[in-house]
């Protein structure tokens, strides 16, 4: 029997949207009358006190690199956007509208990373450094083999990557276009790609692990991520760092600027940010198969039975598992200017541009796809992405009759083009041609909405109530572009040479055939969005948090889901806080129609759209959404001055969770394609909901400031995150499968599923600042985890990648007081990752020496030299 949905009481959540909404307009209408709320001004004289101000508290106390709730002076401060500036009046109860930021100080957890610390990773993009700063996040250092290493992805609290909304100064971002349809860490999902943000152009960045449901948005099942952009009005950096593996491969260059400028004289400002990163591939392949037993497999046998001579050549000849050729140029302006002394105009815009080059499964000459009048030693294909990127979003920003609000229009898109070379269509035989258009991919979300804030003095609590309510429109578009003919179609030549002479050759390119037009189009969704939040004390001490949220969505039932949020602080240094989150999340577009095909010798395995008529005649259904309950209880404490601790539970119930279904075979499935005219395909699989799963885990963290006047400050932190998934039960296989001993999700499936990424992750570090020398060490240790290497392997063939320590390292001089210089390590000693076993690797020809999903890649130690320059 399927598991039914979770119990979330709808009618209870809108029941409870309606009192919130009630309640609220009524206390604000007899608080207005009464005159009861102090009038918020908002004036020339106002923003220059408190930009003034804020600049000296910026230059007083240093943000710490890492905090977590903690006040705001161990933090980055955002001066001209913060309530704190906009408005003359006491803390903002609750989240203000106007902020791009999320409370510290309330019931939900917020970890919050300073650029500066993002920057002193060494890493070349974000989400390598908060995969590296933050224990409850993970990104594996290649997110995959073929299209799944186009873009980096990120899993939140050992949840799927997109099951985490991801934010730009508090406004949703657009998710990405490319749909990574390889298994591993990030199978089956389409995620935003904050890759594609400059470093030098970030602020700060908060982790929020519960309670974003109801702050952000019904998607964020694991959490939120919030990157907060820099809003200076003078200064700016220029940064340069050279890097590469001990192994002599892997050479990158990195290059960020950015420059702020003053926006008039009543506050306004504008940062511009650039950064290019050129890098240089890395491989660690094992050689192709092995002579003594394959010896006829690099070259067909010669006419009188022995070995073509010419396989005695160098086998190190496979580039399909290594980090890929890649170049990015992403920019971004952040700007905001006061147009009357009550309201700001803002704009705020992203762009990158990015190609990459991703080698393919190796084709030797023996090998049915290879046309050895073009290839006479073998092809090498490599896939090449691309793409094109940018988001705007501006709006306005004001305060008016007691209400902080903000109203802004957002648009963002993504597109992909891809091409393939070094290749051939074997069903055209020695016509063919070497390069294929193999098609494009487009995702853009248009985003309308109106939020609001205030404070109410209700009269009979210690404190004014917190209201916070807003509506959004959104409309998600997700596209397949054709690739051209010749990437796609059967050329009716057949296989021209070794055993299988004469026998239909496999139409398309190898190894990733285009779009073909049937598949080609442009899906849209409408979605209507609207929550209201709370946050009251109930004594001075005992704060609350209630949020609801609504949403329609045109092609699904409208869907309410809430939170309820609590706080007790007994004093300044201890608290203690508990949440309860409903969510929900939609299939991503591309999970409903994307396609793939990857031809093999005499057949093809695809990736089928749920819609597709194929995909029904296997059972596939309509795709449901994904429904999930949380719960977090957490501790927060000072227990002395410089020294902060913080924890959490959490237990995470989602049920009819998005995944692929296994690689369904058999003569049902090769007849049921036939039928619906997908060529020689004899293999497919396709995007459902297949399992209800639970997540257990927790995470600690603290660190202490030491300061000494002879030995200068060292400031210690240790972190450490777990997160266990597991099965809780199965849907039900489709009837069609079951009838003809079909699954549609196996043992394989879920490892990979809940076993790819480590269970937990443990983080030491030791930073010390003396006079113009600083010195980083930082230890961390990553938890086990599976790799399997190919689908019918047996669990005896899985590898289990073990514990691994990584140390990493980085010593700086100040030559100057702007001018910093420094050279660091990533993995110091450098580790490799566990061996996958020979049988394993033999099952791929030899290509994985060493697991893809290592947590830390399987490169060894990278070096790295920076240089920085502040004005």
């Amino acid at each position: 029997m399927r598991q039914k949905a979770l119990p979330i009481d709808k009618k209870l959540w809108i029941n409870a949207v309606a009192f919130i909404t009630v309640f609220s307009t009524q206390c604000a209408t007899a608080a207005t009358t009464a005159g009861n709320i102090k009038k918020n001004t908002y004036h020339n004289k106002t923003v220059a006190k408190n930009s003034a101000s804020s600049s000296l508290a910026k230059s007083a106390a240093k943000p710490a690199s890492v905090t977590t709730g903690k006040a705001s002076s161990h933090r980055s401060v955002n001066s001209r956007s913060s309530e704190e500036v906009m408005v003359a009046a006491t803390r903002f109860i609750g989240r203000s509208a106007t902020s791009p930021s999320t409370p510290l100080h309330s019931t939900t957890p917020v970890t919050v990373i300073s650029g500066t610390a993002l920057a002193e990773t060494g890493q070349s993009n974000v989400m390598q450094a908060l995969a590296q700063l933050s224990p409850a996040i993970t990104s594996p250092a290649v997110p995959g083999i073929g299209g799944n290493a186009f873009t980096q992805t990120m899993q939140l609290r050992g949840l799927s990557a997109d099951q985490t909304l991801i934010l730009i100064n508090g406004h949703r971002r657009h998710i990405g276009a490319n749909f990574n349809a390889n298994a591993g860490p990030n199978w089956g999902t389409e995620p935003a790609d904050i890759g594609l943000i400059p470093m030098s152009a970030i602020d700060h960045v908060e982790v929020i692990t519960e309670g974003a449901t109801a702050l952000y948005g019904q998607d964020a099942l694991a959490g939120a991520v919030n990157i907060v952009l820099k809003s200076d009005r003078h200064g700016g950096s220029v940064n340069f760092k050279n890097s590469g593996f001990y192994g002599g491969d892997g050479q990158s260059i990195d290059g960020t600027a950015n420059m702020a400028f003053a926006l008039g004289h009543r506050g306004g400002y504008l940062d511009l940010a650039a950064q290019i990163v050129h890098q240089l591939p890395a491989f660690r392949n094992g050689d192709y198969k092995n002579t003594s037993r394959y010896p006829n497999d690099m070259y067909y046998a010669l006419p009188d039975g022995s070995t073509d001579p010419r396989s005695n050549r160098s086998r190190d000849v496979q580039r399909s598992n290594g980090l890929p050729k890649k170049t990015t140029e992403t920019l971004s302006a952040n700007m905001s200017v006061p147009i009357t002394d009550r309201i700001n105009v803002y704009s705020t815009s992203t762009y990158g541009h990015r190609n990459v080059s991703v080698g393919q499964a190796y084709r030797s000459a023996a090998d049915d796809l290879t046309v050895t009048a073009l290839w006479p030693n073998g092809m090498q294909p490599y896939y090449l992405m691309e793409q094109n990127d940018l988001e705007v979003d501006n709006g306005f920003k004001g305060h008016n009759l007691g209400f902080a609000w903000d109203t802004y229009v957002n648009y963002g898109k993504d597109m992909q083009s891809y091409d393939l070379k070094d290749t051939d269509n074997a069903s055209y035989g020695t016509a063919s041609q070497t390069r294929f258009h193999t098609g494009s991919a487009t995702s853009s979300e248009l985003t309308a909405g109106f939020k609001a804030s205030r404070n109410i003095n209700v009269g009979f609590l210690p404190k004014p109530v917190g209201l916070e309510f807003g509506a959004e429109y959104r409309r998600d578009t997700f596209g397949l572009g054709a690739g051209e003919y010749a990437s796609y179609a059967a050329g009716d030549v057949p296989i021209l040479t070794g055993p299988d002479a004469g026998k239909t050759a496999a139409p398309g390119a190898a190894t990733h055939a285009g779009n073909p037009t049937y598949v080609a189009g442009k899906y849209t969704r409408d979605v209507f969005d609207g929550h209201v939040n709370l946050d009251l004390y109930l004594t001075p001490k005992w704060e609350w948090t209630f949020g609801g949220r609504t949403v329609a969505y045109h092609n699904y039932p409208v869907v309410s889901t809430g939170s309820v949020g609590t706080r007790y602080n007994f004093n300044k240094r201890w608290a203690i806080r508990a949440n309860i989150n409903t969510g929900f999340r939609p299939p991503t577009l591309g999970q409903t129609y994307y396609y793939y095909n990857s031809p093999q010798a005499t057949y093809s395995t695809l990736s089928l759209p749920n819609n597709s008529g194929a995909a029904q005649g296997l059972g596939a259904g309509k795709l449901k959404g994904e429904y999930s309950r949380s719960y977090t209880i957490g501790i927060d404490a000072t227990p002395v001055d410089d020294w902060h601790v913080t924890g959490n539970l959490y237990y995470i119930a989602i049920n009819d969770r998005l995944a692929s279904t296994t690689t369904l075979g058999g003569n049902f499935v090769a007849q049921t394609l036939a039928a619906y005219g997908m060529g020689n395909a004899t293999y497919a699989s396709y995007y459902t909901n297949p399992v209800n799963t639970n997540t257990w885990g927790g995470d600690l963290s603290t660190d202490y400031t030491l300061k000494t006047k002879l030995y200068g400050a060292f400031r210690f932190a240790f972190s450490v995150n777990f997160s266990d998934n597991e099965v809780r039960s199965f849907n039900k296989t489709p009837s069609v499968l079951q009838s003809n001993g079909l699954s549609s999700y196996n043992a394989y499936a879920v490892a990979e599923l809940i076993h790819s990424s480590p269970k937990n992750r443990e983080t030491l570090s030791v930073n010390w600042t003396k006079g113009k020398w600083s010195v980083s060490v930082e230890e961390m240790r990553y938890g086990s985890s599976v790799f399997i290497a190919a689908p019918n392997l047996p669990t005896s063939l899985w590898t289990d990648i073990q514990p691994s320590f990584i140390t990493n390292l980085e010593v700086g001089y100040k030559i100057t007081p702007k001018w910093r210089v420094a050279v660091g390590a990533d993995n110091l000693g450098n580790k490799y990752p566990s061996r996958v076993k020979a049988a394993a690797a033999a099952s791929n020809n030899n290509l994985f020496k060493y697991p893809t999903s290592s947590p830390y890649g399987y490169f060894g130690g990278m070096y790295y030299v920076n240089t920085s320059l502040n004005f």
